[in-house]
């Protein structure tokens, strides 16, 4: 294992929404990258020394002609012998949807299977696909506030459905699982969001992990919700936001987050982004990685950091 590592991790600047997969004994990152018609992948062995291996998606070489700009927050989970990337861009009509694309490698090339997954007439970004204990897939997703205007607020509110087996349905009605509630959600603003969903599962119970603020802000944070099941409903920690800025340590924005383990399996890590010039923030954003834990049922986190931390253990 590395002895210690420092954030940010892997020397990635002008990212966004960093994913990351554990695929067997390797890690994959995934990210809004400036490629800007797909998507970057990097591997690691460790979560903490990253290499860039090309692109995983890249939009150019799709006959379809979907997807323009835009494109933002590729998850990938790999189920039922493949890889499946989920991610938002911004289609010829203007409005921005999500697509789902696979690849048999976690390094791609990845290739749409359906974009867009779905067609309201609004836009919907930030996927994110949960596979429950007992094999059933749902999927969260943000109706984003570019378009969702309710009694004149702009504002981003997180959706949840089940999936069909093989990914490429949603079933039943959308269920409105979080939106702006708490002070620090700025819900006095006109722009307000919920967005960059991950959920885990602990003891039962299961866990929203989301950001709030813009996420050019150096307020940009996370926060997490409960529920007994995935579809909800959902009740947001009191002591929200769990992560959030230290200017003093010139961490500024944390936020759009996905969780994974250590090589040994033994500790969760909570990988986000942070503004890469904290002074001046905007979409330039780089690569953190911060221990989680649980504690009497609250869901914690060792950071944000900028000291040197333990590595992750390996076997």
């Amino acid at each position: 294992m590395k002895d210690t590592y420092t954030n940010p991790v892997g020397g990635i600047t002008g990212i966004g929404d960093p994913y990351v997969l554990k695929h067997e004994s390797r890690y994959y990152l995934y990210a809004t990258s400036a490629i800007n018609r797909g998507f970057k992948v990097w591997e690691s062995p460790n979560l903490v020394d990253w290499e860039l291996k090309g692109l995983a998606l890249d939009s150019y070489y799709e006959k379809n002609g979907w997807g323009t700009e835009d494109f933002w927050a590729p998850e990938v989970i790999f189920y039922n012998n493949k890889f499946y990337m989920t991610y938002s861009a911004r289609d010829n009509d203007g409005h921005l949807k999500i697509a789902l694309a696979s690849s048999k490698s976690p390094l791609g090339p990845f290739k749409n299977i359906k974009a867009p997954l779905f067609d309201r007439g609004l836009s919907f970004i930030d996927a994110h696909i949960f596979i429950d204990q007992d094999g059933t897939p749902y999927i969260y997703y943000v109706k984003d506030c570019s378009e969702n205007i309710i009694n004149g607020i702009h504002i981003s509110q997180i959706y949840v459905q089940e999936m069909s087996q093989d990914l490429l349905e949603l079933k039943g009605d959308p269920v409105l699982a979080i939106q702006p509630s708490q002070d620090w959600e700025g819900i006095n603003d006109a722009w307000q969001w919920n967005e960059g969903p991950f959920v885990i599962k602990h003891e039962g119970k299961y866990y929203m992990m989301y950001s709030a603020n813009c996420y050019a802000s150096p307020d940009y944070s996370i926060g997490y919700a409960v529920a007994e099941t995935p579809l909800g409903p959902w009740i947001k920690y009191s002591g929200n936001p769990i992560l959030s800025k230290r200017m003093d340590k010139g961490i500024s924005g944390p936020g759009h987050n996905s969780v994974t383990v250590s090589p040994d399996g033994s500790e969760l890590f909570v990988v986000y982004h942070t503004h890469t010039y904290p002074d001046s923030p905007g979409g330039d954003r780089t690569v953190n990685i911060d221990r989680l834990y649980f504690e009497d049922g609250i869901l914690k986190v060792k950071g944000p950091t900028r000291s040197p931390q333990p590595g992750p253990r390996s076997n």
